[in-house]
């Protein structure tokens, strides 16, 4: 018999422990299930636990054979216990979050993901996927020193660039790892340059309406030339071997909004070097300026979707001027262009693999062939998020979301998964466009 995982929660003071005799639980939407070693993985390096405040843990009472909201400790009446949750290292993503009741008057939790987690005997397992093994963001490869050390040395090589001055603020005091990466000279540099956006996402990193939910970061407060754009970009590329440079990050709004510096930042670039990766990471809302964005050089295009269905997608990135339709056209584009298309699948168990949702996606892969999927766990509060989506369109029960990535890997085998955006020498297309992996 797989073992169950122990169930972990949290004291007032967030010390966490485990209870014995209850298993950790897993939900998605409406399904509890208790979590065993088989259906987990342990926990990352890099990965952090959470205590979730005014939430009761929901338990699996092994002897009693049924699930519980415990609000105070069993074996202690009088200390108070919250739910404990995962936030997973990149790479991975949460096939169950962790299962809790909201207590009355509860608040929105922060912008993080909230994977389940318990105790193996050993140490802590989550429920997730590992989806791409690459060490691009591992915490371990970025050794502070060696961070500040790459500040210095570029800090004299362009002392004046103040977009290296916003991601010298965003490796330094944010720790954002695309930042780092770029003072380490690794994988992919960020060149963040919109500060406006044409969404109003729920799970806004940047920037937040709603009165409970405090943004991760600033947003770039100005939009650099095209040739401190440039200056940036030559000398990553310049540098690493096989360099990706990528517009749009979680700091800025979206780059589409200021193409008037990126096209020319792009033209600068490339009548430099043909060298390098340039990516845009986009709400795709803009297909006229894809277009020409393309023309100017750029070789491959993320774009950010958490449902191919209308409703749902308006729900929650609340566009501005613009409809699904426009991105649709957007990814058209590219793929007639021959172009690298990912998305940025912003997956929620409990939403992603209802069988509405993923049938939607996958009559999406039959008509648009794009590359790439790039697994994303929705950083927002797991029961608000359901709760409006189900206000949208109804839903029935989870697949699950081990069963759904098997499936599309079954039925689409030409499509990749991953986290991070690819490198073009890691792709080709064939004269039909259909990509194929070296």
């Amino acid at each position: 018999m797989d073992p169950f995982l122990t169930g972990v929660v949290a004291g007032a003071n967030g010390e966490i422990f485990e209870l014995e005799g209850y298993a950790a639980v897993g939900m998605a939407g409406p399904v509890l299930v208790p979590l065993s070693r088989k259906q987990t993985l342990r926990m990352p390096h890099g990965g952090e636990l959470m205590m979730l405040p005014e939430r009761k843990p929901v338990l699996f009472n092994i002897d009693e054979n049924r699930f519980e909201a415990l609000g105070e400790n069993p074996y202690n009446p009088a200390e108070p216990i919250f739910p404990v949750a995962a936030f997973n290292s990149p790479g991975y993503f949460n096939t169950h979050v962790s299962a809790f009741q909201e207590r009355e008057k509860a608040r929105h939790l922060p912008l993080f993901s909230y994977g389940a987690v318990g105790w193996n005997g050993t140490g802590f397992s989550t429920a997730s996927i590992l989806v791409d093994p690459e060490p691009r963001q591992d915490l371990r490869k970025m050794e502070i020193e060696n961070v500040r050390a790459g500040v210095k040395k570029i800090l004299k090589i362009m002392p004046e660039n103040r977009l290296r001055m916003h991601l010298e603020k965003c490796a330094l005091t944010y720790g954002c790892p695309a930042g780092k990466n770029f003072f380490l000279g690794r994988y992919e540099a960020p060149l963040p340059t919109s500060t406006a956006c044409n969404a109003d996402c729920l799970g806004c990193i940047s920037l937040q309406n709603h009165p409970e939910i405090k943004c991760s970061q600033d947003r770039i407060a100005f939009t650099p030339t095209p040739r401190e754009i440039a200056e940036v970009a030559l000398y990553h590329i310049g540098r690493v071997d096989r360099a990706i440079v990528s517009f749009g990050q979680g700091c800025e709004g979206d780059p589409l909004l200021a193409a008037h510096v990126i096209e020319p930042a792009i033209a600068l670039i490339r009548g430099k070097t043909s060298k390098g990766t340039i990516n845009l990471n986009t709400n795709g809302s803009r297909p006229e300026i894809v277009e020409r964005l393309f023309a100017a050089g750029l070789d491959s295009i993320r774009i950010s979707i958490n449902s191919v269905r209308e409703n749902c997608y308006k729900a929650y990135f609340r566009p501005r001027g613009y409809v699904l339709g426009d991105v649709l056209a957007s990814i058209d584009w590219a793929i007639r262009l021959q172009k690298f298309v990912s998305l940025n699948y912003l997956n929620c168990p409990g939403f992603t693999d209802t069988p509405q949702e993923f049938t939607a996606l996958c009559d999406f892969l039959k008509e648009r062939p794009v590359n790439m999927i790039q697994w994303r766990n929705l950083n927002f509060d797991p029961l608000r998020y359901w709760e409006v989506m189900e206000k949208v369109e109804p839903h029935g029960m989870p697949l699950g979301m081990k069963k759904i990535f098997n499936k599309l890997k079954k039925e689409f085998p030409r499509l990749r998964h991953g986290y991070f955006n690819p490198p073009r020498e890691s792709f080709e297309f064939r004269p039909d466009g259909n990509e194929v992996k070296l």
